[in-house]
């Protein structure tokens, strides 16, 4: 094209009002000028010269669009060439000037008008004589581009790497990409009521938490059905081991949608016995739902610079919940939980929003989902029992081979003035931490739920993999 009749179109406005892509048409209006629109004749609104709006184009395009192929895939180009089958092929995507008119939602002579500035601009002599087609060619075909999140599986890498060979309790570089990742991950567009945080407790669908507790010990199995809220809760700080979503020393609690899924969990061994409960969640909580990721989705205009970056968030927080949830060997425990139990003390503390806990996938069952709650929400309020109640337990055997747990409860009598208010006053204070006596309780167990399992066989799923053996002297 001459370079005059490029200056020419290239100088040509376009008025907000021409535009109907939202974003673009507030841009205009935003930052336009007021002049005569060459599409509409409108002399009262804000315009773009074409040039600036070819510029927005360009950029747009270049992140969120790709030019299709002008053949066939290679491995599908004989099943096209076979005449017998008599298959056509027809190019994928829209032709570049409805792509545009499409996309920013200009009239079709504004969007030959963009396509011939930026075809101009890609022009290549040499290309144009081998038949090669350029960008924005006239009968070039566009379509939506695939979002990848290579970036991000590279930053998150680093970020595990440097968790175990760098710097663990003091990582800025680490707590700035935790703020990228889950910061406002609550204002994320996932599958209908199934959003990325969820509420938990009264009047909410999650309403209470089985927690199972394997025992080899019948003393203290006995000790935990007489008091399920001490024993079977989560454990006490000197007690804490180190877990996907603690570290040793923090006391997290640990447990399911269901029962079968809790007792899934603690993997027992055969000949163990293991007691389930069930615990009520008795004030609201707000959890993040790493299920709800793999359906997690954003969206807005492509020529919005922040889109790009929000799809490709979007793109690496789908597969997140698989990198936090997939299965450990115990030998590799110590290294590779330390990016889960980083998340958990960031999401506790220092995201916005703050989190009481996690929901994720079990890596040992399909039934039900796992829940952590972290340490500020893990307190199991104490039993409802008279100052002074003894409590007794015992396995009574009926003969038949079953046993017969039991449980009893005896309360003295009462003096007439007993301050409730002081946890000092409780027989059971010495089981109580000073983060206890600060912390709200979160939980209630219901002694009515308590069970005891014996494990009687565990059933191993697994796929065969034959052995092939070479050996060239045979």
């Amino acid at each position: 094209m001459h370079p005059d009749d490029l200056e020419a179109l290239t100088s040509k406005r376009i008025c907000c009002n021409c535009v109907g892509e939202p974003f673009l048409r507030a841009l205009i209006d935003k930052e336009g000028t007021v002049s005569e629109c060459e599409y509409c004749g409108d002399e009262t609104s804000n315009t773009w010269s074409m040039g600036t709006l070819a510029d927005i184009v360009e950029v747009a395009f270049n992140e969120h669009m790709v030019r299709t192929g002008t053949e066939p895939p290679e491995f599908k180009r004989a099943l096209y060439a076979d005449p017998e089958l008599g298959l056509t092929w027809y190019r994928e995507g829209l032709e570049t000037v409805e792509a545009i008119e499409c996309e920013a939602t200009i009239p079709s002579a504004g969007a030959r008008d963009v396509q011939t500035i930026l075809e101009d601009r890609h022009d290549d002599i040499e290309l144009g004589r081998m038949g090669v087609e350029t960008e924005f060619a006239a009968n070039a075909c566009y379509e939506e581009k695939r979002t990848d999140a290579i970036e991000w599986h590279w930053a998150w890498s680093s970020f595990e790497n440097a968790l175990k060979t760098e710097a663990r309790f003091f990582n800025r570089d680490g707590a700035a990409l935790l703020a990228r990742v889950f910061g406002n991950i609550d204002q994320l567009r996932t599958k209908p009521r199934h959003p990325p945080v969820a509420a938990a407790g009264p009047g909410h669908r999650i309403k209470h938490i089985f927690r199972a507790r394997v025992f080899q010990s019948d003393t203290k199995l006995e000790e935990a059905i007489g008091r399920p809220d001490l024993h079977v809760g989560a454990p006490p700080v000197r007690l804490s081991n180190a877990g996907r979503m603690n570290a040793k020393g923090i006391s997290v609690f640990y447990g399911a949608t269901n029962a079968a899924g809790a007792l899934a969990e603690v993997r027992p061994p055969v000949g163990s016995k293991v007691v389930v409960a069930k615990f009520e969640i008795i004030r609201p909580l707000r959890l993040l739902d790493l299920t709800a990721l793999d359906s997690a989705r954003d969206g807005g205009s492509i020529f919005d610079p922040t889109l790009k970056g929000r799809l490709e968030r979007v793109a690496f927080l789908k597969t997140l919940g698989d990198r936090l949830t997939r299965p450990v060997m115990p030998d590799d425990e110590a290294f590779d939980y330390l990016t889960t139990q980083a998340i958990a003390d960031f999401l506790a503390t220092q995201n916005d929003p703050q989190f009481d806990g996690i929901i994720f996938a079990s890596a040992q069952t399909k039934t039900g989902r796992n829940i952590v709650l972290f340490q500020a929400a893990a307190l199991v309020a104490q039993m409802n029992l008279p100052r002074g109640t003894k409590i007794s337990s015992r396995t009574l055997d009926e003969g038949d081979g079953r046993p017969d747990y039991r449980v009893w409860e005896e309360a003295p009598p009462q003096p007439a003035q007993v301050n409730e208010d002081d946890p000092f006053n409780s027989p059971m204070w010495m089981h109580t931490s000073v983060t206890d006596v600060t912390r709200e309780p979160t939980l209630r167990v219901d002694p009515a739920s308590v069970e005891v399992h014996h494990i009687e066989s565990v059933q191993v799923r697994s796929t065969a993999f034959a052995v092939r053996r070479n050996n060239p002297t045979h």
